[in-house]
């Protein structure tokens, strides 16, 4: 490139130009810029000179080759490096099945966070984060009854109105827990201005993250990650976040074969506007109920409700599929539909009411043995002519089953008789003699003497009606004293008084319970 300069400076005393006020032709004044007006008129130009020049280099804009290069891309987090992430990288990369399995699994969720990710200008090893929950399933449940591929636990799930009820649990949910986890994440870190305080906090919560950093202000100690006083499993959590990124971001250091995931959607969102069976849905697609349930993890039932769940994944090329079978369907959409129970009621006495046997009513609605349904619970049943409306989104939404037991069992203290040990006495009041002999502390074949009180777990019907008999004979036995009539004419009075007393006692329980069921049911229907 060629640069002209032809500057003259009027001479200045102390000034080092000639007289003539000519600068000679330098290197350095060659490559000088050209200012215009600073010559004089009628001066002379300086010699025409050469220069070289650079250009910046040009950067390649590829698209990513897959995704596991667009995730590199994005790894933006401070490093850690100690002796934990080696643990865990061996732990890792000595188990490649493993590895294999939880990344084959994430290929179905993986585009959709790493889209989530980028849109929010986080780092991407959030991305990476489910490996550390829950090895991408999204049916995984903890111990301390966290859900989900992001293990929410049911509060914290509440909170980001992840729906937990009879028919869904959102905490399963592939979009909606994704937004959670994100919204979460965010929020953690705005408040402790670090992503690995942030991530401790989301394993062992922000309260306790908080005070693990004060006390070490109040010792002037460092209040990093690595500083803090916390349980193992917080201590191992980031380590391991760090030694699958290690992994991901370089395979082949630790002789591990990522299986290709494409950069392109796995699944489409597809929108419901009626109720529709899972069946049906599958079919329509081409796909398996297993695939179905795959991309839905949060469905509870054989049936998906319009109301709260309005929009399901379905593979990419299903989607299309799907649209264009149910335009020309023909049939029921759905064959289930929402109960809500108006009084209190066995199961038995449910499924009469809906037209089920009592074992399809308990296994679809997973009510155990022995326990009544409450007024005001919603139960899958099968559509009728009578029942056949789509679920409302308040049952969709709110949806409960409350159960009580059968049986109300009330402690209620007996005599022994003569002879009698522990496991005779419980047979006689039709109780398990283990359990007897859990409840008084006393083994099973322990012997008993004459008269020694024992605590008993019994029915409250038969324990009002032993109360009752032993009340009413021995009243018996007091009145035939003082009239002077014999000891069998005092126990007969007194059965007669007693199953009197027994039968009053029995009717005024009906009538309670059901004074009691009338005022739950009319207190739902309000």
């Amino acid at each position: 490139m060629l640069v002209l300069s032809g500057c003259a400076t009027l001479g200045q005393e102390g000034s080092s130009l000639p007289a003539d006020g000519v600068r000679p032709a330098t290197e350095a004044n060659v490559q000088a810029p050209l200012r215009h007006g600073a010559g004089r008129p009628g001066a002379p130009l300086s010699a025409i000179g050469t220069a070289t020049t650079s250009q910046p280099p040009v950067m390649t804009l590829a698209a990513p080759s897959d995704l596991w290069d667009r995730i590199r891309r994005g790894l933006s987090m401070p490093d850690l490096d100690n002796d934990l992430v080696r643990d865990r990288e061996q732990w890792y990369a000595s188990r490649p099945d493993y590895i294999q399995r939880m990344t084959e699994r994430s290929s179905r969720y993986l585009f959709h966070i790493v889209e989530e990710i980028e849109r929010r200008n986080m780092p991407m090893e959030l991305a990476l984060l489910p490996f550390i929950e829950s090895a991408f399933n999204p049916q995984a449940v903890s111990s301390a009854r966290a859900a989900g591929m992001w293990q929410f636990m049911p509060a914290t799930g509440e909170s980001f109105d992840l729906k937990q009820n009879i028919f869904r649990d959102d905490r399963r949910d592939v979009l909606a827990s994704t937004r959670a986890a994100l919204d979460y994440l965010q929020q953690l870190h705005n408040r402790f201005g670090d992503w690995h305080l942030a991530l401790a906090a989301y394993n062992w919560g922000q309260g306790n993250v908080s005070r693990a950093i004060t006390r070490n202000q109040r010792e002037g100690l460092p209040t990093r990650y690595t500083d803090l006083n916390m349980p193992m499993e917080t201590r191992m959590y980031v380590p391991k976040l760090q030694a699958v990124k290690n992994i991901i971001a370089n395979p082949d250091a630790f002789r591990t074969r990522l299986p290709l995931i494409g950069n392109h959607p796995f699944f489409d969102t597809v929108t419901l506007e009626r109720d529709m069976d899972v069946a049906v849905i599958a079919r329509l697609s081409g796909i398996s109920e297993q695939d179905f349930r795959a991309l839905n993890p949060s469905l509870k039932h054989p049936v998906v409700m319009a109301a709260g769940t309005p929009n399901i994944l379905l593979p990419w090329d299903s989607a299309q599929v799907f649209h264009s079978k149910l335009q020309s369907h023909s049939g029921p959409l759905a064959s289930w539909t929402a109960w809500v129970v108006p009084t209190t009621m066995t199961a038995a006495e449910a499924a009469q009411r809906t037209g089920m046997t009592e074992s399809e009513l308990r296994s679809v609605n997973s009510i155990p043995a022995r326990m009544m349904v409450r007024a005001g619970s919603s139960l899958l049943v099968p559509r009728t002519g009578q029942r056949n409306n789509d679920v409302s989104i308040h049952v969709a939404d709110n949806g409960h089953l409350s159960l009580q037991p059968e049986v109300i069992l009330r402690s209620t203290t007996v005599r022994a008789r003569k002879g009698e040990n522990l496991a005779k006495l419980a047979n006689r009041y039709g109780v398990s003699p283990v359990s007897a002999a859990g409840w008084n502390k006393l083994a099973v074949n322990a012997r008993l003497k004459p008269g020694q009180r024992i605590t008993l777990m019994l029915p409250q019907r038969t324990a009002l009606a032993s109360a009752t008999s032993r009340t009413v004979t021995g009243k018996a036995a007091a009145s035939a004293k003082k009239t002077g009539k014999t000891a069998a004419d005092a126990k007969k009075a007194g059965s007669k008084t007693a199953a009197k007393g027994k039968a009053a006692s029995t009717s005024k329980v009906q009538a309670s319970s059901k004074k009691a069921v009338t005022k739950v049911a009319a207190k739902n229907v309000r």
